[in-house]
C-alpha cells in the first residue's frame, strides 16, 4: 500500500478554503480517483500495439488533472489512489494527495475522500466537491468550468432562499448517455456517488439532476482503443499525446488521426523528444 499519501491529507483535512472563488462564483474541491497503474483500464491493456498500457494511463489521468488545476473556479484538486507513481505525479503537478484508504473500488474510494475535503457537518461552510473520472484525457477547461457552473446554478434554482431545501446534486453523463463523467455536490450537498454500469440512471434516482451541455471533451471517456481514437479527433492532452512517441506504427496510427494539445501551460522540452513530453510511469512532467 502507498503509505507517502498519509502525510498529504493533512493538506486536505478541515479545508478553510472560501465557498466561493474570486469571480464569486462557487468554488470547487474536485475529486479523481485513480486505480493502480497495472489493475486499470483492462479493457484499453493491449487495445493500441506499441503503447506501454501503464504509461497510456498515467498519461491520461494527468492530462485530466492538468485541465481541472487550470480551471478558474476549482479551488483544489485532489487525487485518491494507492499508486505510488500515480501520486507522486499528481503531487508534482500541484494536486493534493489521499491515500485510498478502503481499496475497495470507485464508489468508497470517492466517499471516503469527500468526507476528509467536507466533514460531516460542514458541508455548506466549505466549497463544492465534484467526482471526475481519471480517464478524460480530452477534457478541456473551459468544459469543466463550463459543467461546473452549470451545477451551481441548478443548485441553487431548486432551492429556496435562506432556508431551502438541500441543494441538488447534479451530473454529466458520458457520450453514451448511460455512465456519468462529473458529479457535482455544491455546498450543503452530499456527493453520495453511485459510479458503475448504469450510473447515469442510479444518479437520476439518487436525485441528482443531469446537465445537457455539449462538452464533447468531458464527456468522452476512455475505456477502449475505438474511445481513444475518438479522444484523439478532438484533441488529447500533451501527455496522452506524448505517449505515441514510443508507439509501433499500429499505435501510431490512432494517434496520428488528431492531435495533442497543451491544457494547462505548455510542457518544458527535453531534447530527447526535440519539444514533446516524453511520459512514462514515474514521469511528473507538467
Amino acid at each position: 500500500m502507498y503509505n507517502k499519501g498519509v502525510a498529504t491529507v493533512a493538506r486536505v483535512w478541515g479545508d478553510k478554503r472560501p465557498r466561493r472563488g474570486k469571480d464569486g462564483s462557487v468554488s470547487w474541491t474536485v475529486i479523481l480517483p485513480v486505480k493502480r497503474l497495472w489493475a486499470a483500464k483492462s479493457r484499453l491493456r493491449g487495445a493500441v500495439p506499441g503503447v506501454d498500457h501503464e504509461a497510456l494511463v498515467l498519461a491520461m489521468a494527468m492530462d485530466t488533472v492538468s485541465a481541472a488545476l487550470a480551471s478558474s473556479v476549482v479551488g483544489r484538486v485532489v487525487v485518491v489512489t494507492t499508486d505510488q507513481v500515480v501520486g507522486e505525479s499528481a503531487l508534482a503537478l500541484g494536486a493534493d494527495l489521499i491515500q485510498d484508504v478502503p481499496d475497495a473500488g470507485l464508489n468508497p474510494a470517492l466517499a471516503y475522500a469527500a468526507t476528509l475535503v467536507r466533514p460531516k457537518g460542514a458541508t455548506a461552510s466549505l466549497p463544492g466537491v465534484a467526482a471526475l473520472p481519471a480517464d478524460l484525457p480530452a477534457l478541456r477547461t473551459e468544459d469543466l468550468t463550463a459543467a461546473l457552473r452549470a451545477a451551481e446554478e441548478i443548485a441553487w434554482s431548486t432551492a429556496k432562499a435562506p432556508f431551502g431545501p438541500e441543494p441538488v446534486r447534479a451530473f454529466v453523463p458520458d457520450v453514451a448517455g448511460t455512465g456519468t463523467v462529473l458529479l457535482a455536490a455544491p455546498p450543503g450537498a452530499r456527493l453520495e456517488p453511485c459510479f458503475g454500469a448504469g450510473s447515469a440512471a442510479a444518479h437520476i434516482t439518487s436525485g441528482a439532476v443531469q446537465l445537457s451541455g455539449a462538452w464533447p471533451g468531458l464527456r468522452r471517456d476512455v475505456d477502449t482503443a475505438a474511445d481513444l481514437a475518438e479522444a484523439v479527433v478532438l484533441g488529447v492532452g500533451t501527455r496522452t499525446g506524448a505517449v505515441r512517441v514510443g508507439a509501433r506504427s499500429g499505435g501510431a496510427e490512432i494517434f496520428g488521426r488528431g492531435g495533442a494539445r497543451d491544457v494547462a501551460g505548455p510542457a518544458e522540452p527535453t531534447a530527447e523528444s526535440n519539444g514533446s513530453t516524453l511520459i512514462g510511469p514515474g514521469a511528473t512532467g507538467g
